[in-house]
């Protein structure tokens, strides 16, 4: 088993979202700000140390403690959400201080996170701020050029002589079809064997088209919440989130809001544990779920996460990859604090998710490259 982090780059600030959010902003300022809305709710949620790191400032020390850390515990590899709206990228930093640096000692391959940026967060309208656009034959052309240089990174995971092209929503992609024969055809012509395309199955959907996707990964929770929830798991929650939702409605605005959604975990890593996967499916578990900095009352909190239960999940899924030609789980996420989906330390429960990634991995031995 592989264990790959998914890896959010949104800890330094940049000038659209100094526009868009206000100067200086970053995922730490939600994060900062969380309030706790519920009696034993464990918010906000402080780095160990108040290790509040910039990914520009000092990106290249973070990047080489992270990846030490990342290595020390089991981590095979971060999966790091790149963000390229057909010719303009925004949030890059982390990556160009990757790609510069070979002295930082990760695994990593790129996630494109293909969508429109709107306001959705904070509860604000759906105002379009950046839309995702697939372009045409030379659009296509520029990001794979951009591409390129980190797909010839000896860091950059590969899967035979394939570079890794993770992408989360396909399926958002009329022009996939085309798009990924290009790609094909000139990773071939930069000395590769192609690419090896793995595509996200998500709670939005997932991409059926046949002969275009290597491998798919669960993007979880969402697809579990969304699609293999059992009928008791349902009722509870589209139930009890009908009542509060209500309840706020009702109350009109102002203080004494209730936390409209909640789920108990045990019932989605209970479906993610039983789930079977084909050779080309790649679980996905979280160590914890709480996006309330970010969505406030509305927001959603997975309760009784433990690192027990994520370790007694990914123990599990290691079984249910064991054989497999390409044996990658995926956790959601390596510094998702925005989410509450994290394994980086903190002052709550200090290392108890990586320990649990160490122990379940220490039995094993990663090979350099696959």
């Amino acid at each position: 088993m592989k264990v790959m982090c998914m890896y959010l780059p949104q800890y330094h600030s940049f000038p659209e979202n100094d526009e868009w959010w206000g100067r200086g902003y970053t995922e730490w300022v939600a994060v900062k700000g969380a309030k706790p809305l519920f009696r034993g709710h464990c918010q906000p949620r402080v780095p160990l140390g108040g290790d509040y790191y910039d990914l520009d400032k000092d990106g290249q020390a973070t990047l080489k403690r992270q990846a030490a850390l990342a290595k020390q515990y089991g981590v095979y590899g971060f999966s790091i959400y790149q963000y390229y709206f057909n010719g303009k990228t925004l949030m890059e930093k982390p990556l160009q201080t990757l790609l510069a640096d070979p002295s930082i000692d990760i695994r990593y391959n790129i996630c494109w996170a293909n969508e429109t940026w709107t306001r959705t967060w904070y509860g604000q309208s759906d105002q379009i701020l950046i839309a995702q656009e697939y372009g045409n034959r030379d659009d296509w052309k520029k990001y794979f050029d951009y591409l390129l240089p980190f797909f010839k990174d000896k860091r950059y995971i590969k899967v035979g002589n394939r570079p890794v092209w993770q992408i989360y929503k396909t399926f958002d992609i009329p022009c996939f079809f085309e798009m990924a024969g290009c790609f094909n055809e000139w990773a071939r012509e930069a000395g590769f064997d192609g690419v090896y395309i793995i595509s996200g199955k998500t709670a939005a959907g997932s991409d059926d088209r046949s002969g275009l996707i290597d491998g798919y990964y669960y993007f979880e929770p969402g697809y579990t919440l969304k699609y293999d929830l059992s009928v008791a798991g349902k009722v509870s929650y589209y139930g009890g989130t009908y009542f509060r939702s209500l309840r706020n409605r009702i109350i009109g605005e102002g203080s004494g809001h209730v936390l409209e959604r909640k789920v108990d975990a045990r019932r989605i890593m209970g479906a993610i544990s039983k789930r079977d996967y084909a050779d080309n499916e790649f679980p996905g578990l979280i160590p914890d779920w709480d996006n309330t900095p970010r969505r406030g009352y509305k927001g959603l909190v997975y309760m009784n996460t433990s690192p027990q239960l994520f370790e007694d999940t990914l123990r599990t899924l290691k079984k249910k990859v064991e054989g497999h030609q390409v044996d990658f789980v995926y956790v959601n996420a390596w510094n998702e604090w925005g989410e509450g989906a994290f394994v980086e330390p903190d002052e709550e429960r200090g290392y108890a998710y990586l320990e649990a990634i160490k122990r379940t991995t220490d039995d094993q031995h990663c090979n350099d490259s696959l």
